[in-house]
């Protein structure tokens, strides 16, 4: 399968217009260190709480009425689960959604309340079941990450970096789980601000795309490993198949940061940011304020790719 290019990012930018909120690039002066400077892309403020939304509408709108018809099922640990949910009640199409049952409550419950059937299973069940009941009932599966219209839809976050920024900017720092946003991402400022450094940026408990990156090889982690990280939209343990492919063309390198560093990144944007973040959200701007050497850059833009973090875990981190 082709890499995606700017032909399906732009069309992508034109489905997703008016359901997708175009959010802003955020100057974040208490952040300079010296001549460093960052930037924040807060898509915690989507409707659904997290840039998930771009990639499911875009896959949704693009279906045919027959397709429409069958409904989908999606799996998800929250993110996804809500924006499919959220796109399908918009578009009047039947939604199922595989959660596992470590979703964070508040996830489970906005992806019911915006109309999806959602079942729980064992985390090791997640990645599986959908096939089942695609078999069983015909539903159109959408996929998280490897699917090329979910990646042109997260895309559209690098299209509006590129188009918001500073001139200055030379590094734009990105979550990565299965990575469908890093890969969209990638390709939208490679192709329209190729000068620009694309870094992503992982919890070391879940690092198997910096390992499959800089091994040169698609690796994946025992699901027992990557569930140890408190940054639950990102316990994926593998890359997707086409994501990878993006990852290996477009990304200049991955860094990792702690549980500790993403705990305390929580608690700096909602304090001096006035961002609540969830652990996964905070990932990207984490590895700007704590891994500055593996970094490098000057001038730079970090995705805050979600907001939909318990109230007590975020009262906890606020407590530290």
């Amino acid at each position: 399968m082709a890499l995606i290019g700017l032909e399906e990012l732009r069309a992508a930018q034109r489905r997703i217009a008016g359901v997708a909120v175009r959010t802003p690039l955020l100057p974040c002066p208490w952040a300079a260190t010296g001549d460093r400077r960052l930037w924040l892309k807060p898509e915690s403020l989507q409707p659904t709480g997290a840039f998930k939304l771009r990639g499911a509408y875009n896959r949704l709108a693009a279906m045919t009425a027959e397709e429409c018809a069958r409904g989908v099922v999606a799996q998800s640990s929250g993110n996804h689960a809500q924006a499919v949910a959220y796109a399908a009640g918009l578009l009047g199409i039947k939604a199922v959604i595989v959660m596992p049952d470590t979703s964070p409550g508040v996830k489970v419950d906005n992806t019911r309340a915006f109309g999806a059937e959602v079942i729980l299973v064992a985390p090791g069940e997640r990645d599986t079941l959908p096939a089942e009941l695609v078999e069983r009932h015909g539903y159109v599966w959408v996929p998280p990450y490897d699917d090329p219209y979910i990646i042109a839809g997260q895309g559209t976050v690098g299209l509006e970096i590129g188009e918001d920024a500073p001139d200055e900017l030379d590094t734009v720092l990105v979550p990565v789980s299965g990575g469908g946003l890093i890969s969209g991402t990638a390709a939208a400022l490679k192709l329209t601000c190729p000068g620009v450094r694309v870094v992503g940026v992982e919890p070391e408990l879940a690092a198997d795309a910096q390992a499959s990156l800089r091994a040169g090889e698609h690796l994946s982690w025992p699901v027992e490993d990557t569930y140890r990280t408190i940054a639950d939209g990102l316990r994926t343990p593998t890359v997707g198949v086409l994501p990878f492919r993006h990852l290996t063309a477009y990304v200049d390198d991955i860094v990792t940061v702690s549980e500790d560093e993403i705990r305390d990144t929580v608690a700096l944007l909602a304090r001096r940011g006035r961002l609540v973040a969830e652990p996964s959200g905070a990932v990207a701007a984490a590895g700007w304020f704590h891994r500055a050497d593996e970094v490098g850059g000057r001038v730079a833009a970090a995705v805050v790719s979600g907001g939909n973090i318990e109230p007590a875990l975020l009262a906890e981190l606020l407590a530290r």
